[in-house]
């Protein structure tokens, strides 16, 4: 099986890191008898032969070895190298010249997976269906091999495989094999009908909704949850992932977090992707989900609403009461689950704020999180509460506040709490006198204080920041951050911090100069003070201050008209983002949008991380501000939220957009 891999050159191959000289050892570690080794083997693989779904030209010369490892009976987890080699042939990740070579070569090798279809491994199996229908011409002959598959398989698991890649090729083939499709999708439809089995019928409606919806079950949703739970009656119990924790490699690691149930949470993930916008069909099956009797049924549909929240804006309500009524569980999988969640939610998680305060209330010890290798943080529940903006969590922070262990990112959610937090205040502000400015995490320290005192406007902790300020020593590490976060404070303190009028003058040449051009601003009025620096970072070699520049001098207003015609310049190139932002210190400083509307219209539609930008502008531009209300009205009314693809901040950034766009249509202008 090994047959040439000495005849190759690896060292003259490249891979991710380098040289691919190290690869000969990674593919021998896959026939290890050694599952650590194998396990290790297949980290490499990935990890740098095909690093984040890159073709390399020492990935294209793996591939005839991984298809021999693929078809020898004594290699053990053949069913990764599978898997390994669908991924490198997957002509719908990253494109190039290597990739489509892979994907041929594995297209004029597609009998080895015919050879495997029938393989005594019911993981080789299971892996297989997909391959066949990604490499094997001509499509009849892949979808008569499916088919037959299914009429001769006995393992559920592989069944459910045959059925997704109905799917598969349903999607695949729409365009060009009418007939053939016909057939996927009459196959399909047989197979989430009885006598199959509720998994089956499971995934068979799932593969449905994202190929021919139009054949879907009126009662969809409720037939789903019916099928749901008669397939968590007939599930035998497994022994929980903890109990066999594996070997401890990337691999490894990334299996125990799978969950427990991965197949149900596949069926049902799929399901929702197929759904896509029908968002209240969604709802109903997540709320079907989160009432189910089986805890692993509830534990995949809290997960699950997270994925449905950062995409959709509208019915969260009934959900996320569901997810507050797993806070009591027993089970921890479950527990920890409901708490993640809840926690990335932020003010949505509001329906669920009865049942967090009872948790942090009543079980102090989830105040604070203790971890083995790195600081206390700030428990999961008390966060998730302090994110509501609940004023319930302030007394409860205080507790935290007085007590012998104090998370460095409790100042993190101080914000959320607004004037609730007000009483937190001295407390914050002796912990940012105490801090010492010579230890090693003065940043993960000093940070997220800054951060509360400046969002609770307190200017009595200015001999605290200007201590800190003043005592940072050269060489700290993210210094910068920490100069910037003092500044920021100073700056929003105004006229009561004009003791540090010099600190900030002593800034302007540095690194920080827009900081600290912004809060001397703010603390003396003086835009002549600061308007050279500005013009100066306005057309500088740092993009990221040059844009931070045109946003300054749009809170400048008309006293930044000497630097009209280098913010002209700055909005007609650059990024869009920078773009869009000088447009708007434009328009600030002019009091006309002058001929920029089209281009923050088309901002605002085309590079959604603009839109918060362009709304604070319109909203601190007051009545001015009329010609883009429309788009302001327009987003308020979007069901979508505007950076979906972002992750778990995606929401309360989109939070934070839609309450800037109420605020500036309803005439609170703001700096």
């Amino acid at each position: 099986m090994f047959r040439g891999i000495d005849e190759v050159d690896w060292a003259s191959l490249r891979h991710a890191y380098g040289s691919a000289e190290d690869v000969p050892g990674l593919l021998r570690g896959l026939a290890s008898a050694d599952p650590v080794e194998r396990q290790t083997a297949l980290d490499g693989m990935y990890g740098a032969v095909h690093h984040r779904g890159e073709v390399y030209d020492s990935t294209l010369a793996c591939v005839p070895i991984l298809l021999a490892l693929a078809v020898r009976g004594e290699v053990r987890d053949r069913a990764g190298v599978v898997e390994l080699l669908i991924s490198i042939g997957d002509e719908g990740g990253v494109r190039g010249d290597l990739a489509a070579q892979a994907h041929a070569v594995l297209r004029a090798r597609a009998g080895v997976f015919v050879r495997l279809a029938g393989d005594g491994d019911a993981g080789v199996r299971g892996a297989v269906p997909e391959a066949l229908v990604r490499f094997l011409d001509p499509p009849a002959r892949a979808l008569a091999l499916v088919r037959e598959r299914i009429t001769v398989e006995r393992d559920d698991k592989v069944l459910l495989a045959l059925t997704e890649s109905l799917g598969l090729f349903a999607r695949r083939y729409r365009l060009t094999s009418d007939a053939q499709v016909a057939e996927a999708v009459r196959l399909l439809t047989e197979l989430s009908r009885p006598p199959y089995g509720p998994g089956l019928r499971l995934a068979a409606l799932g593969q449905l909704a994202g190929c021919a919806p139009e054949l879907l079950p009126a009662d969809l949703v409720p037939a789903v949850v019916r099928l749901l739970r008669d397939r968590s009656g007939q599930r035998t119990s497994a022994a929980p992932a903890d109990d066999c924790p594996g070997p401890d490699t990337l691999a490894g690691r990334l299996l125990r977090l799978r969950p427990s149930d991965e197949e149900g949470s596949r069926l049902l993930r799929t399901l929702h992707s197929a759904l896509g916008s029908r968002v209240a069909d969604r709802i109903a099956l997540l709320c079907g989900q989160l009432t189910s009797p089986d805890p692993l049924d509830r534990c995949n549909g809290v997960w699950m609403s997270a994925g449905l929240f950062r995409e959709w804006r509208d019915g969260h309500t009934e959900p996320v009461t569901l997810i507050g009524g797993q806070l009591g569980a027993q089970e921890d999988r479950l527990h920890d689950a409901a708490v993640a969640v809840l926690v990335e939610l932020g003010e949505l998680a509001a329906p669920a704020a009865d049942q967090l305060h009872a948790l942090v209330t009543y079980r102090p010890g989830l105040r604070v999180r203790h971890r083995e290798r790195s600081a206390p943080a700030l428990g999961g529940p008390l966060k998730a509460l302090a994110g509501t903006g609940d004023a319930r969590a302030a007394p409860v922070l205080a507790e935290v506040l007085a007590g012998p262990v104090v998370p460095d990112d409790l100042g993190l959610v101080i914000p959320h709490l607004g004037r609730a937090a007000l009483p937190l205040a001295p407390a914050l502000r002796r912990r940012l006198a105490r801090v010492p400015l010579d230890a090693p995490g003065l940043h993960q320290r000093a940070v997220p204080l800054l951060s509360a005192l400046t969002a609770l406007g307190d200017a009595e902790s200015l001999p605290a920041v200007l201590r800190l300020l003043r005592g940072l020593p050269d060489g700290l590490r993210r210094r910068d951050a920490v100069t910037e976060a003092a500044v920021r404070a100073l700056g929003v303190f105004g006229g009561g911090a004009r003791e540090a009028i010099p600190d900030l003058r002593g800034l302007l040449e540095t690194d920080c100069a827009v900081a600290a051009a912004d809060a001397l601003w703010s603390v003396t009025g003086d835009a002549d003070g600061v308007l050279p620096v500005l013009l100066r970072e306005l057309t500088g070699p740092a993009s990221d201050r040059r844009r931070r520049a045109a946003a300054v001098l749009g809170r400048l207003g008309p006293a930044a008209r000497p630097a009209l015609p280098g913010l002209r310049e700055a909005a007609g190139s650059g990024d869009a983002w920078a773009r869009a932002t000088a447009a708007c210190a434009v328009w600030r400083t002019t009091g006309e949008p002058e001929g920029f509307l089209p281009l923050l219209r088309s901002a605002w539609a085309q590079h959604p991380h603009t839109r918060a930008t362009i709304a604070a502008h319109v909203s601190a531009l007051g009545p001015a501000g009329t010609p883009l209300h429309d788009v302001l009205r327009a987003e308020l009314a979007a069901p979508r939220r505007h950076r979906p693809d972002s992750g778990g901040r995606g929401i309360r950034e989109d939070l934070a957009l839609l309450r800037e766009c109420r605020e500036a249509l309803a005439g609170r202008t703001h700096r």
